[in-house]
């Protein structure tokens, strides 16, 4: 996706909403923060949250307005649920350097992918199963890496995810081009029908900037043997955790089945 049109500054104001934050902050020594080079002079933050040696880990790649403190409330959650978590922050988000884009969101996420060993080793989480979950933006980057190396991962978890960038960018107010109409470049439902890791998708049935339909036509689309849809009635996009006993007991039963 190199020098891709979607890489309009003025696009890029619409699907990016980076926000600054310094690493060593927490209090919690189950915590590690680090970085990942992709280029000479980029690299990734990462907030990592050890649960316990040889637990799964889930590689959380997160929505466009947040980054990885922000989950740092929410990650006991995911431990009680059975699983580690590492939060990865995009270009010019936390303590990620660069700015983001569109041309470099995916390819990024091969960089992420080489740093795993490394980044789960010296905690003792190497050799525990590694699920992939991406929300809303992140549903991309998840989706691109579970299509680029299924055989690394036990299982794929899609909240709030879009199946066709086209219909996303009207609600965002951006004009639709007729070059996008004909090229999706993120292709989501593309990739997902390419897919055969066990899935499970979550959405909220009120969700008006990606509708539920979006999440089941990626469910739809899967040939997975074991997938699971879990919509939450009431809850819209950016709600999802005031429905937390269901979210986390969808997350759990999901672990279970593949991480055992």
């Amino acid at each position: 996706m190199k020098n891709h049109f979607l890489d309009n500054p003025l696009i890029l104001t619409y699907l990016f909403h980076p926000r600054p934050a310094a690493p060593g902050t927490h209090k919690r020594d189950t915590i590690i923060d680090g970085e990942i080079w992709v280029t000479k002079d980029v690299s990734l933050g990462y907030r990592l949250h050890i649960h316990q040696p040889g637990a799964p880990t889930i590689l959380y790649l997160h929505g466009n307005g947040e980054i990885a403190p922000d989950y740092d409330d929410v990650a006991p959650l995911y431990h009680k649920a059975g699983a580690s978590l590492l939060v990865i922050d995009y270009r010019g988000y936390g303590w990620s350097t660069g700015s983001p884009s569109t041309s470099t969101l995916l390819p990024d996420m091969e960089a992420v992918y080489e740093a795993l060993p490394e980044i789960l080793g010296e905690p003792g989480l190497a050799n525990g199963p590694i699920i992939l979950m991406g929300r809303s933006l992140g549903s991309a980057c998840a989706i691109h890496l579970a299509s680029q190396h299924p055989g690394a991962f036990k299982g794929l978890i899609i909240e709030s995810g879009f199946a066709n960038i086209v219909p996303l960018l009207a609600r965002l107010g951006i004009p639709i081009i007729d070059k996008v109409v004909r090229s999706d470049p993120i292709n989501n439902i593309g990739k997902m029908s390419l897919i055969p890791l066990p899935l499970l998708v979550i959405h909220g049935e009120d969700d008006t900037l990606i509708p539920s339909e979006e999440g089941q036509a990626l469910y739809d689309t899967s040939p997975a043997e074991l997938r699971t849809i879990k919509r939450i009635p009431g809850a819209g996009h950016n709600d999802l955790l005031y429905y937390a006993e269901e979210y986390f007991a969808a997350i759990a039963d999901f672990i279970k089945q593949v991480a055992s």
